[in-house]
């Protein structure tokens, strides 16, 4: 389940560095990059929840 959510988020990371670089997609790049924030933190608290 980790390994799916890190590529999830190196995806749309990817794909928000992409759009940022190439001026497309509009308001749909800061949604991308609030989802990947989003994902990082849930991945950080349940990471840390896990080894306690």
């Amino acid at each position: 389940m980790l390994g799916i959510l890190w590529t999830i988020i190196v995806i749309l990371f990817i794909l928000w560095l992409l759009g940022f670089l190439l001026h497309f997609g509009g308001g749909l790049i800061h949604i991308i990059l609030v989802v990947v924030i989003v994902l990082v933190i849930i991945n950080l608290l349940t990471g840390r929840g896990a080894r306690v």
